[in-house]
């Protein structure tokens, strides 16, 4: 990288820009937030802190390979309705970022391996699943009815590689926990699905629907993920989210042009990192929330008005 008295030159940092909001940088927490939140709720921490580590790095690689990803086969689309992106301004090139997702995607993987030499094989399985999923997903079915399923299911596999670290088979309990999560991410990806321009009612009336019917399947994991002791707060604070979520919601459903539906969708993406910490307190007690901690880089990041969240 070119750099002038040690510093990158303008045209190196603009290229860094390129980068970061072509792996959509300010979401990259909340992926770290997935592994974390099952990594809790499967009582892993702190003894088997570094395969966790290694899922969270598994779990950064494949956020941003199938954002790279995602804009490799979106080419097209961004041309007519978002120019100003990396790869249809010319910033990044399309070869280069499929490359770049190609390899993310081969190292993600790779850190799910050096996890399964310490606690078993499920955490690279999990992995090889979740490229599948973000690969059918980026590939074609986001242009179907299938499409918010899809990328639900790519968040519902990124829970499951966190608890993934406890090794052994997969129980209802960790079932339901990613289902909450995967279950809210089909309403938001309905919601962000015609961002771009003037949207249905009746699609972000769904979509929102979705959304909020996750936070009820929420409200039962305490029973079935008995692992821990919630904390007292967990459902007050699952109930304040989705007032939360629901402020924007409503503005979105009220006038559902780009700019509120766009505010509303970056709210809830923003906001998973709240839901995990919230669903970490329902199965590992109040320490859950230090799982929140993860919301300050991602808040820090989305305030940038260079960097972009969908």
């Amino acid at each position: 990288m070119a750099t002038e008295g040690g510093r990158p030159t303008g045209a190196a940092m603009s290229r860094l820009l390129a980068y970061a909001q072509l792996v959509r940088l300010p979401n990259v927490p909340s992926a770290v937030a997935d592994i974390a939140l099952g990594a809790v709720a499967v009582g892993a921490l702190p003894e088997r802190w570094l395969p966790a580590l290694a899922l969270c790095a598994a779990s950064v690689c494949l956020y941003m390979a199938g954002m790279a990803l995602n804009d490799f086969f979106d080419v097209e689309e961004d041309r007519r309705e978002r120019p100003e992106r990396p790869i249809p301004s010319g910033r990044i090139a399309r070869a280069e970022a499929g490359l770049l997702g190609a390899l993310l995607l081969l190292a993600g993987v790779g850190f799910a391996a050096a996890a399964s030499l310490t606690v078993g094989p499920r955490p690279i399985w999990t992995a090889v699943a979740l490229v599948a999923a973000i690969l059918a997903y980026d590939g074609g079915l986001k242009r179907t009815a299938a499409g918010p399923v899809a990328m639900g299911a790519c968040r519902f596999l990124n829970v499951l590689l966190g608890v993934s670290v406890a090794g052994g088979a997969v129980t209802f309990g960790q079932l339901h926990l990613a289902a909450v999560v995967g279950l809210y991410i089909v309403g938001v990806t309905w919601l962000a699905k015609t961002e771009a321009r003037t949207s249905s009612r009746a699609a972000l009336q769904g979509a929102a629907a979705v959304i909020l019917a996750s936070l009820g399947l929420g409200l039962a994991l305490p029973a079935a993920l008995p692992a821990g002791t919630a904390s007292p707060l967990f459902p007050f604070l699952l109930v304040g989210f989705g007032f939360f979520l629901g402020a924007a919601l409503a503005d979105a459903i009220r006038h559902p042009e780009p700019r509120p539906v766009q505010a509303a969708v970056k709210r809830c993406l923003v906001g998973l990192i709240v839901l995990d910490a919230i669903l970490a307190s329902g199965v590992a007690g109040t320490a859950g929330l230090a799982v929140l901690a993860l919301f300050v880089p991602s808040l820090v990041l989305n305030r940038r008005r260079a960097l972009y969240a969908t």
